[in-house]
């Protein structure tokens, strides 16, 4: 019987093009990030259901894969990279110096209703810093997002910036403590669904529409909270452009972990959402380590960020770098070419040899087809370099073709 090959509804293979693009943004992350003094981390796919659950709120518990394992152990699949750190930073306390910086580059798996940019299986990128309470810490980790950016030739975003504290007076303006969350999940989706669902949403879940109509209009009016002026000031010191940084008292980050700042980047030209979130959450790692200890950071959303770079057409063209293919004209010459790429190999070129007895046009598709942008063809008396995008060739010396590629 015949296999249908298929994948599961929402996850995905990545064919080699895909995996040089996601491979360069990757590469350009850990360089910034390396930069600021932040070192890598990884943990496990599978933690114990209970060191997972009831971080996210009632929506991520949904989505969360959870099973028993065949030791009957409750477990549940990496949900985002945030708790599990908080889980290191409590397991290993008596190892790890604080403030620690560290970034995490991983798969985390979640049951979403599949759409554009949304997928069950996916790569996330945080950077994050734990252990300190400091402002300082909180702008160095929106600078990081920043010239991240810069660095892969987005021109136009905007970082949303707001502070949590301010739901803090919700009580004030007559939202029950009970009810605080409800609302903060409302107000999440404001840009979403529009003014009208959220306070539909507010009212179905026991809030008066006047109280309701009230109590977001006083939110949008808000002005900044002296931690957010702090932050602005810092970043402007860090060089990162004003234009770049907007204040929004609507932004909530359905997270309930949060406790302070938060952010979201919004690229313009790319409609899905944003490609980066995060902020303050002092709270979290307490529940593990049984005291309290501050951290700040933030995740990309890294589909997103390479569906925005292919819709802005941010990738190098030369993804392929300097790799070089060697052609040979004739059967006989077959062991020269293995010379050749051996010798070009050994200057540090990526370069491939074709393993079969074949024309030079076949060939010449075959490293067409791979997008290899140089081919150097073996004849029996001499070179040929052929620049495959141009479209051009010279007989050359293999020590010029060495000048050339290295």
């Amino acid at each position: 019987m015949k296999i249908e090959p298929k994948t599961l509804k929402g996850f995905r293979d990545f064919l080699p093009l895909d995996l040089k693009k996601r491979n360069y943004v990757i590469d350009t992350l850990k360089k910034v990030f390396v930069s600021y003094g932040f070192e890598p981390l990884e943990t496990p796919s599978l933690e114990y259901e209970e060191i997972l659950t009831g971080k996210y709120g009632d929506e991520g518990d949904k989505l969360m894969y959870k099973f028993e394992d065949n030791g009957k152990r409750k477990v549940a699949m990496r949900y985002d990279q945030t708790v599990p750190l908080s889980r290191v930073i409590a397991q290993y306390q008596n190892e790890i110096t604080l403030p620690f910086k560290r970034y995490q580059i991983q798969n985390v798996w979640r049951a979403e209703n599949t759409q554009k940019g949304r997928y069950r299986e996916f790569l996330q990128v945080d950077a994050d810093i734990v252990g300190t309470y400091s402002p300082l810490a909180d702008a160095e980790i929106i600078a990081i997002v920043f010239y991240a950016l810069k660095e892969l030739n987005f021109k136009k975003f905007k970082i949303l910036l707001n502070d949590r504290m301010l739901f803090s007076t919700l009580p004030k303006l007559g939202i029950t403590s009970n009810d605080v969350p409800l609302f903060v999940r409302a107000i999440d989706k404001l840009k979403k669904i529009g003014k009208e669902k959220v306070l539909e949403e507010l009212i179905s879940g026991g809030i008066e529409p006047d109280r309701a109509t009230y109590i977001l209009q006083s939110i949008e009016s808000e002005k900044p909270t002296t931690r957010i002026t702090e932050i602005f000031s810092v970043l402007e010191t860090m060089g990162v452009n004003k234009d770049s940084l907007e204040f929004l008292p609507t932004l909530a980050r359905g997270l309930d972990y949060y406790t302070g700042v938060i952010f979201e980047v919004e690229v313009d030209g790319y409609i899905v959402g944003s490609i980066a979130g995060g902020g303050r959450y002092d709270n979290l790692i307490g529940k593990f380590a049984g005291r309290e200890i501050p951290a700040v950071g933030f995740a990309f959303g890294f589909d997103r960020l390479i569906e925005a770079m292919e819709e802005l057409d941010l990738f190098p063209k030369d993804l392929n770098g300097k790799d070089v293919f060697v052609a040979f004209t004739e059967s006989g010459l077959q062991e020269k070419a293995l010379e050749i790429t051996t010798r070009l190999r050994a200057k540090d070129l990526n370069v491939e040899y074709y393993l079969e007895d074949a024309t030079l046009e076949k060939q010449l598709k075959y490293a067409d087809k791979k997008q290899v942008p140089y081919v150097v063809i073996v004849e029996k008396d001499n070179l040929i370099l052929k620049d495959m995008k141009k479209r051009s060739q010279e007989n050359l010396p293999l020590e010029e073709i060495i000048k050339k590629l290295a």
